[in-house]
Protein backbone atom coordinates (compact mmCIF):
# COMPACT_ATOMS: atom_id res chain seq x y z
CA UNK A 1 0.00 0.00 0.00
CA UNK A 2 1.14 3.35 -1.21
CA UNK A 3 2.14 5.60 1.72
CA UNK A 4 0.35 9.30 1.59
CA UNK A 5 2.21 12.57 3.05
CA UNK A 6 -0.19 16.00 2.47
CA UNK A 7 1.17 19.13 2.73
CA UNK A 8 -1.65 21.62 3.63
CA UNK A 9 -2.14 25.09 4.30
CA UNK A 10 -4.39 27.59 3.67
CA UNK A 11 -2.21 30.67 2.84
CA UNK A 12 -0.25 31.20 0.15
CA UNK A 13 3.63 31.98 0.21
CA UNK A 14 4.66 29.54 2.75
CA UNK A 15 6.35 27.09 1.14
CA UNK A 16 3.96 24.53 0.40
CA UNK A 17 5.50 23.62 -2.86
CA UNK A 18 9.08 23.96 -1.62
CA UNK A 19 8.22 20.96 1.09
CA UNK A 20 6.14 18.44 -1.58
CA UNK A 21 8.95 18.68 -3.99
CA UNK A 22 11.68 18.47 -1.79
CA UNK A 23 9.97 15.49 -0.33
CA UNK A 24 9.05 13.74 -3.26
CA UNK A 25 12.79 13.71 -5.28
CA UNK A 26 13.59 12.12 -1.84
CA UNK A 27 11.21 9.36 -1.65
CA UNK A 28 11.42 8.79 -5.78
CA UNK A 29 15.02 6.85 -4.13
CA UNK A 30 12.98 4.76 -2.33
CA UNK A 31 10.17 3.81 -5.20
CA UNK A 32 7.76 5.10 -7.39
CA UNK A 33 7.00 8.15 -6.39
CA UNK A 34 3.59 10.63 -7.80
CA UNK A 35 3.62 14.77 -6.66
CA UNK A 36 0.16 15.35 -6.96
CA UNK A 37 -0.50 19.22 -7.76
CA UNK A 38 -3.72 20.17 -5.96
CA UNK A 39 -2.76 24.14 -6.82
CA UNK A 40 -4.60 25.21 -9.00
CA UNK A 41 -4.46 26.92 -11.84
CA UNK A 42 -1.23 28.08 -10.24
CA UNK A 43 0.01 24.66 -10.70
CA UNK A 44 3.55 25.66 -8.68
CA UNK A 45 4.63 22.05 -8.84
CA UNK A 46 3.66 21.21 -12.31
CA UNK A 47 5.77 23.66 -13.74
CA UNK A 48 8.43 22.35 -11.56
CA UNK A 49 7.92 18.97 -12.60
CA UNK A 50 7.97 19.81 -16.47
CA UNK A 51 11.54 21.93 -15.77
CA UNK A 52 12.75 18.71 -13.83
CA UNK A 53 11.90 16.25 -16.38
CA UNK A 54 13.30 18.52 -19.43
CA UNK A 55 16.73 18.51 -17.54
CA UNK A 56 16.64 15.63 -15.62
CA UNK A 57 14.17 12.63 -16.70
CA UNK A 58 13.27 10.33 -14.25
CA UNK A 59 10.90 6.86 -14.34
CA UNK A 60 10.81 6.60 -10.64
CA UNK A 61 9.31 10.50 -10.20
CA UNK A 62 5.31 11.42 -11.97
CA UNK A 63 2.97 13.83 -12.01
CA UNK A 64 -0.89 13.74 -11.48
CA UNK A 65 -3.54 17.12 -10.90
CA UNK A 66 -6.18 17.12 -9.14
CA UNK A 67 -8.66 20.46 -8.93
CA UNK A 68 -11.07 18.85 -6.52
CA UNK A 69 -11.66 16.58 -4.04
CA UNK A 70 -13.03 13.75 -6.66
CA UNK A 71 -10.59 14.42 -8.77
CA UNK A 72 -8.03 13.63 -5.96
CA UNK A 73 -9.82 10.42 -4.77
CA UNK A 74 -9.67 9.46 -8.87
CA UNK A 75 -6.27 9.97 -8.97
CA UNK A 76 -5.50 8.37 -5.62
CA UNK A 77 -6.90 5.25 -6.82
CA UNK A 78 -5.37 4.95 -10.09
CA UNK A 79 -1.79 5.76 -8.61
CA UNK A 80 -1.67 3.11 -5.51
CA UNK A 81 -1.15 -0.01 -7.55
CA UNK A 82 2.02 1.96 -9.62
CA UNK A 83 3.49 4.41 -6.74
CA UNK A 84 5.55 3.77 -3.64
CA UNK A 85 4.61 6.86 -2.19
CA UNK A 86 2.44 10.08 -3.10
CA UNK A 87 3.27 13.99 -1.80
CA UNK A 88 -0.05 15.83 -2.00
CA UNK A 89 0.66 19.58 -2.47
CA UNK A 90 -2.63 20.92 -1.60
CA UNK A 91 -4.39 24.47 -2.42
CA UNK A 92 -3.37 27.99 -0.37
CA UNK A 93 -7.55 27.74 0.88
CA UNK A 94 -10.30 25.67 2.69
CA UNK A 95 -11.85 23.66 0.48
CA UNK A 96 -13.39 20.13 0.26
CA UNK A 97 -10.08 19.59 -1.24
CA UNK A 98 -8.05 20.37 1.75
CA UNK A 99 -10.60 18.32 4.14
CA UNK A 100 -10.04 15.10 1.51
CA UNK A 101 -6.00 15.62 1.70
CA UNK A 102 -6.33 15.49 5.53
CA UNK A 103 -8.65 12.48 4.78
CA UNK A 104 -6.04 10.00 2.80
CA UNK A 105 -2.98 11.22 3.92
CA UNK A 106 -1.19 8.92 6.59
CA UNK A 107 0.67 12.53 7.65
CA UNK A 108 0.29 15.72 6.81
CA UNK A 109 2.51 18.33 7.27
CA UNK A 110 1.56 22.16 8.08
CA UNK A 111 4.60 24.40 6.37
CA UNK A 112 4.15 27.49 8.74
CA UNK A 113 6.60 30.92 9.09
CA UNK A 114 7.18 32.55 12.21
CA UNK A 115 5.09 35.61 11.83
CA UNK A 116 1.76 36.52 13.48
CA UNK A 117 -0.18 36.37 10.68
CA UNK A 118 0.73 33.51 9.40
CA UNK A 119 -0.09 31.73 12.68
CA UNK A 120 -3.22 33.14 12.89
CA UNK A 121 -4.05 32.18 9.46
CA UNK A 122 -3.99 28.06 10.57
CA UNK A 123 -6.53 28.74 13.24
CA UNK A 124 -9.63 27.60 10.45
CA UNK A 125 -7.69 24.98 9.17
CA UNK A 126 -7.48 23.93 12.93
CA UNK A 127 -11.49 23.40 12.74
CA UNK A 128 -11.07 21.29 9.76
CA UNK A 129 -8.32 18.64 11.07
CA UNK A 130 -10.42 18.68 14.73
CA UNK A 131 -13.71 17.77 12.13
CA UNK A 132 -11.64 14.97 10.70
CA UNK A 133 -10.37 13.64 13.51
CA UNK A 134 -14.01 12.88 14.18
CA UNK A 135 -14.54 10.62 11.20
CA UNK A 136 -10.38 9.28 11.64
CA UNK A 137 -9.15 9.32 14.76
CA UNK A 138 -5.60 8.79 13.65
CA UNK A 139 -5.02 12.06 11.67
CA UNK A 140 -1.44 13.07 12.19
CA UNK A 141 -0.89 16.59 11.38
CA UNK A 142 2.11 18.24 12.31
CA UNK A 143 3.94 21.66 11.59
CA UNK A 144 7.21 22.31 9.79
CA UNK A 145 8.33 25.98 10.58
CA UNK A 146 9.44 27.94 7.44
CA UNK A 147 11.39 30.58 6.39
CA UNK A 148 13.14 30.50 10.08
CA UNK A 149 15.43 32.62 11.52
CA UNK A 150 15.72 30.99 15.29
CA UNK A 151 18.40 33.53 16.37
CA UNK A 152 15.74 36.21 16.80
CA UNK A 153 13.82 37.50 19.37
CA UNK A 154 10.95 38.03 17.12
CA UNK A 155 11.11 34.52 16.23
CA UNK A 156 11.62 32.68 19.70
CA UNK A 157 8.55 35.04 20.74
CA UNK A 158 6.65 33.74 18.18
CA UNK A 159 7.02 30.19 18.10
CA UNK A 160 6.48 30.02 22.03
CA UNK A 161 2.88 32.25 21.14
CA UNK A 162 2.79 29.71 18.12
CA UNK A 163 2.82 26.75 20.00
CA UNK A 164 -0.09 27.69 22.95
CA UNK A 165 -2.20 29.28 20.16
CA UNK A 166 -2.32 26.60 17.71
CA UNK A 167 -1.60 23.45 20.11
CA UNK A 168 -0.70 21.19 17.58
CA UNK A 169 2.70 19.05 17.28
CA UNK A 170 6.26 20.33 15.60
CA UNK A 171 8.50 18.93 13.63
CA UNK A 172 12.06 18.87 14.71
CA UNK A 173 13.34 20.35 11.50
CA UNK A 174 13.02 23.53 10.38
CA UNK A 175 13.68 25.16 7.18
CA UNK A 176 15.59 28.53 7.41
CA UNK A 177 14.92 31.77 5.74
CA UNK A 178 17.32 30.85 1.99
CA UNK A 179 17.10 31.83 -1.23
CA UNK A 180 18.49 28.41 -1.97
CA UNK A 181 14.39 26.97 -1.84
CA UNK A 182 13.52 29.54 -3.85
CA UNK A 183 16.65 29.29 -6.23
CA UNK A 184 16.10 25.03 -6.72
CA UNK A 185 12.56 25.36 -7.32
CA UNK A 186 12.75 27.54 -10.18
CA UNK A 187 14.84 25.40 -11.70
CA UNK A 188 13.22 21.94 -11.43
CA UNK A 189 15.57 20.41 -8.84
CA UNK A 190 15.38 19.68 -5.10
CA UNK A 191 17.46 21.67 -2.73
CA UNK A 192 20.16 18.77 -2.25
CA UNK A 193 20.77 19.29 -6.07
CA UNK A 194 21.71 22.96 -5.02
CA UNK A 195 24.27 24.49 -3.87
CA UNK A 196 23.71 25.22 -0.39
CA UNK A 197 24.92 23.33 2.65
CA UNK A 198 22.53 24.39 5.46
CA UNK A 199 19.78 23.98 3.47
CA UNK A 200 21.14 20.51 2.39
CA UNK A 201 20.97 19.41 6.38
CA UNK A 202 17.20 20.94 6.71
CA UNK A 203 16.20 18.94 3.99
CA UNK A 204 17.72 16.11 4.55
CA UNK A 205 16.57 16.39 8.49
CA UNK A 206 13.42 17.02 7.81
CA UNK A 207 12.79 14.27 4.79
CA UNK A 208 14.27 11.33 7.48
CA UNK A 209 11.95 12.83 9.74
CA UNK A 210 8.60 12.34 8.22
CA UNK A 211 10.13 8.95 6.98
CA UNK A 212 10.24 7.68 10.71
CA UNK A 213 6.90 8.84 11.36
CA UNK A 214 5.21 7.22 8.40
CA UNK A 215 7.35 3.85 8.84
CA UNK A 216 9.96 4.09 6.25
CA UNK A 217 13.52 3.22 6.42
CA UNK A 218 15.74 6.79 6.26
CA UNK A 219 15.82 7.91 2.74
Amino acid sequence: MAKIVGVIQIKGGVGRSTIATNLAVAFSHLGPTTLVDCDLPQGTSSSWFALRQADLPDERLSLATASNHLELLAVIKDCLARSSYLVIDGPPRLAELTRAIIMVSDFCLIPLGASAAEIWSVSDLLVTIDEARAYRTKVDARIVWTRFRGQTREAQELLSGGRKELGLLEMKARLGYRVAYSEALARGLSVEEWLDAQAHTEVRSLVDEVAGIIGEKQV
